[in-house]
């Protein structure tokens, strides 16, 4: 199933918020360039290119849906490409590769990050943020009933575990690839407005593979995440909800 980015942006300046944290992050002086793997509907994308005019910056991105944009105000230093992270092997070696809330869809980290590390230019940097929540309760709630019979075995083939490893896991494994590496979390308590909005949140991110797999049963599957998510984050006095989300920040500079 493809992304809904018009779903996926209800609320884009909480999903920004993090992307803005890691743009922050980037020291690199003069890169040629730049990659920003799993980029979305690119507006991240543009403010790379915009920062670095003598760059040649690429967004790459498995979603035909994200990338169909109105592309009149790109900057001539920008291009987007489809196609997959896991399948990506560029033929120059860039300077920077950035990778926004993308690469916890990726399974294998330990073979993943080296190689992505490893297309870099000597000295290259990589600044990538991925969500760390896993273990909260809406992952929880969709981990019940995945795994519910109501479905007939038709989503648990789909449930994948945590691909996220912790910080300390990123650290023993680049460390010795990197010549300077950060690894930190953040918890982002975020405040969503309207009815329900963490099931909406999920609905345009975490459910998205699970859909296409149950046909006329869809409704009745959004209703029993609806019931249950809305218990797990119910709305405050104010009518707003609170949804903390844990971010993983992995930034470096490759050592070869």
């Amino acid at each position: 199933m493809d992304w809904n980015p018009g779903l996926y942006e209800q609320f884009r300046r909480h999903r920004e918020r993090p992307a803005r944290d890691l743009l922050g992050s980037i020291s690199i002086e003069g890169p040629q360039l730049i990659y920003d793997l799993g980029c979305g509907t690119g507006r991240i994308t543009r403010e790379l290119a915009k920062r670095y005019p003598n760059a040649q910056v690429v967004g790459l991105d498995v979603s035909s849906a994200m990338l169909t944009r109105d592309s009149s105000d790109d900057p001539a230093n920008l291009r987007f490409d489809l196609g997959d992270i896991a399948e990506w092997r560029p033929s120059v070696a860039p300077d920077l590769i950035f990778s926004n809330a993308a690469l916890h869809w990726l399974p294998d980290h330990e073979v993943l990050f080296p190689r992505l590390v490893g297309n870099l230019s000597r000295g290259g940097h990589f600044h990538v943020q991925m969500p760390r929540n896993f273990s909260e309760p809406d992952h929880r709630v969709i981990e019940q009933i995945v795994h519910d019979d109501r479905w007939d075995g038709r989503l648990s083939s789909i449930w994948s575990e945590e691909r996220v490893g912790s910080p300390e896991f990123y650290l023993d494994l680049l460390g010795p690839i990197s010549a300077q590496l950060d690894v930190w979390e953040t918890v982002y308590c975020q405040r969503l407005e309207g009815p329900n909005p963490v099931a909406r949140w999920i609905e345009g991110a975490a459910l998205r593979p699970y859909l296409p797999a149950l046909g006329q049963d869809r409704d009745e599957f959004m209703k029993a995440v609806e019931e249950q998510i809305l218990a797990a984050y119910p709305p405050g006095p104010d009518g707003t909800t609170l949804y903390p989300f844990r971010r993983l920040f992995v930034c470096g500079v490759a050592r070869t």
